[in-house]
């Protein structure tokens, strides 16, 4: 009985977040909608943080999030395996092609043929948490995304002196985002440290 619970549960978050995913992705109306959503739980931040220290806080709550999620939902110790026999792998083809083994290489190939399926496992295994994450961190980011589209807001960054944040750094990069990926990676790193997650080598 639990397990069939967990696994509607499972199934439930899984569906919610590929929702969320795709919706964002073909409507407009539908991420305001989200955004707007939103409001309620996080329209105070602005008025009690410098708006730099908002995206800040949204990065530690997305970072935190994300993490949990891949320290939970991830075989970590399966994925240190098979990066760890990747590797060997990766030596014995480059070996058997530098000796000029083509007996040695075409046993190699039909391992690897072998391997798909652990590696589609990986995939898998990687993709899941991916949609999970999804059922936080999208709806911040269409608060974040919404709030930024109805005010200006100026920043000032290192060497580009003030700017608006809505504006492009470049290519796709806007300010904002650029702040918030700023943000984010230290956060990561911090947490992932602190639970030690992915120390793969």
């Amino acid at each position: 009985m639990n397990s069939k619970l967990s696994e509607s549960v499972e199934n439930l978050a899984l569906g919610l977040g590929l929702a969320l995913t795709v919706g964002i992705m073909v409507s407009a109306e539908f991420r305001d909608t989200i955004g707007a959503f939103m409001e309620p739980l996080l329209g105070w931040l602005p008025a009690t943080l410098p708006f730099s220290m908002v995206i800040f806080v949204l990065a530690a709550i997305t970072g935190l999030y994300a993490t949990l999620i891949q320290k939970y939902t991830m075989d970590w110790e399966f994925l240190r395996e098979q990066q760890v026999r990747m590797k060997s792998f990766q030596g014995e083809m480059r070996a058997a092609q530098l000796a000029g083994d083509q007996a040695r290489v075409q046993h190699l190939q039909r391992q690897q043929l072998e391997m798909m399926g652990d590696q589609g496992k990986m995939m898998k295994m990687q993709f899941k948490p991916m949609a999970y994450i999804g059922i936080v961190s999208i709806p911040l980011f269409m608060w974040l995304y919404l709030y930024i589209h109805n005010n200006t807001i100026m920043m000032t960054f290192p060497f580009w002196g003030e700017q608006s944040i809505n504006n492009v750094v470049l290519g796709p990069i806007l300010y904002w985002f650029y702040w918030y990926f700023v943000c984010s990676i230290p956060v990561s790193q911090f947490i992932r440290k602190a639970l030690d997650i992915g120390g793969m080598e």
